[in-house]
């Protein structure tokens, strides 16, 4: 990304006239595209009492959009409220039985281990997975849990909390070749990492649009691949249908559901966020997530150059192609999280410390200014004094 682009995107998000923003791991800002997208709905909703048809439209358009976006096709695409919904699609979803088992991570978004330890009540069992702090998860990593009685792996594709991106091809290549269902949560890497889930041997991947998509909360994404026909709903609803009723009366003699992806759908979409998606989708296309990624991991760059200077450790990984855009700093967030608020400096509390996370409208001016003020509060007694150094 040069100069000019940088210069262009960040006049699409006022916060960074506001604050020192870095918090896209929780959540992006609404880009100046996004909110006109949103109001020209509203309007077209209020003048014109909704056309429908050309809300549907639009909404297909999204979706072979995102399809592309993932290098999936738009059969593979359904829309959903967020994650963690998607995430308890596919739980119910896999054709689980009593002893059958599934493995994660230990200390995973949680919300991905709830949504499996729920089939505990049907007799699954949950392998937790364990990573030392800052390692990258990879085959090796879920090897010794896999038996002839494991059907699925799941992990996030970047930890929230640490930011190790995971070695997910050699994981998908280890599920492939055990007959083994891959689950993806994509929430931290969706907009930020390219996505391949062919390439990756993705059996499902969810993820939200708030964060790395730019959109606001409400409106999350499921792929599903092809051909996994024994992947069934828990729920339907008429457009999860093979052949929904034109004269709108349920037919108790034909339950097919469909082929795609869709059969996960329920009911309406969330259309406003859906044009919110195509207008942000248009600005990151036109940048390119690989030189997203490629911004980011120079930000971290400069970010651990400072960190390194100050004393202030890394909680995460530091090689390039193991971090992205997540940077933990050993930070106690007891007394440092309130510092930060009051210089005007967006970051979100961690396991580890205080969290630091990048987004393409961020720049190596917000990382010198942020080191200017980490610097400016090691000077203070009551910080340096619990600052977690090297």
């Amino acid at each position: 990304m040069n100069a000019d682009q940088l210069t262009t995107i960040r006049r699409q998000f006022p916060v960074t006239k506001r604050m020192l923003y870095l918090d896209s791991a929780h959540q992006t800002p609404m880009p100046t595209s996004v909110r006109e997208a949103l109001e020209e709905f509203i309007a077209e909703g209020h003048q014109m009492a909704g056309p429908k048809p050309v809300w549907l439209r639009r909404v297909e358009q999204a979706r072979a959009r995102v399809a592309a976006f993932l290098n999936a096709t738009s059969s593979e695409i359904a829309f959903t409220k967020n994650t963690s919904e998607g995430l308890n699609i596919a739980a119910n979803a896999v054709p689980l039985q009593a002893g059958d088992n599934v493995v994660l991570i230990e200390g995973d978004h949680p919300n991905n281990a709830y949504a499996w330890l729920n089939m505990k009540r049907k007799g699954i069992e949950v392998r937790f997975a364990k990573l030392r702090d800052g390692e990258i998860a990879n085959a090796q990593t879920f090897a010794p849990y896999i038996d002839e009685r494991t059907k699925v792996v799941t992990l996030s594709h970047v930890s929230f909390h640490a930011g190790q991106v995971h070695d997910l091809a050699s994981i998908g290549k280890l599920c492939k070749e055990r007959g083994v269902y891959l689950v993806v949560d994509a929430m931290q890497s969706v907009g930020v990492i390219p996505i391949d889930v062919k390439a990756l041997g993705v059996s499902v991947l969810a993820a939200g649009t708030h964060k790395g998509l730019l959109v606001p909360q409400g409106l999350g994404i499921l792929y599903v691949a092809d051909g996994l026909d024994e992947l069934q709903p828990a729920y339907l609803a008429m457009s999860s249908m093979a052949r929904p009723p034109s004269d709108y009366i349920a037919r108790p003699d034909d339950l097919d559901v469909r082929k795609d992806a869709g059969r996960f759908e329920f009911g309406n979409v969330n259309l406003p966020d859906l044009h919110a998606l195509s207008a942000s989708l248009e600005m990151i296309e036109d940048v390119g997530v690989a030189a997203i990624q490629q911004h980011v991991t120079a930000l971290g760059d400069c970010l651990i150059e400072h960190l390194d200077r100050l004393g202030v450790r890394l909680v995460g990984p530091r090689d390039r192609g193991q971090r992205n855009h997540i940077y933990v700093l050993g930070l106690p967030v007891e007394t440092w999280a309130t510092y930060f608020a009051r210089n005007d400096v967006r970051v979100s509390p961690e396991r580890g410390g205080i969290r630091v996370s990048f987004a393409l409208f961020n720049s190596a001016d917000d990382v010198d200014r942020f080191a200017e003020i980490v610097r400016n509060g090691l000077k203070e007694g009551s910080l340096a004094k619990f600052a977690n150094m090297d």
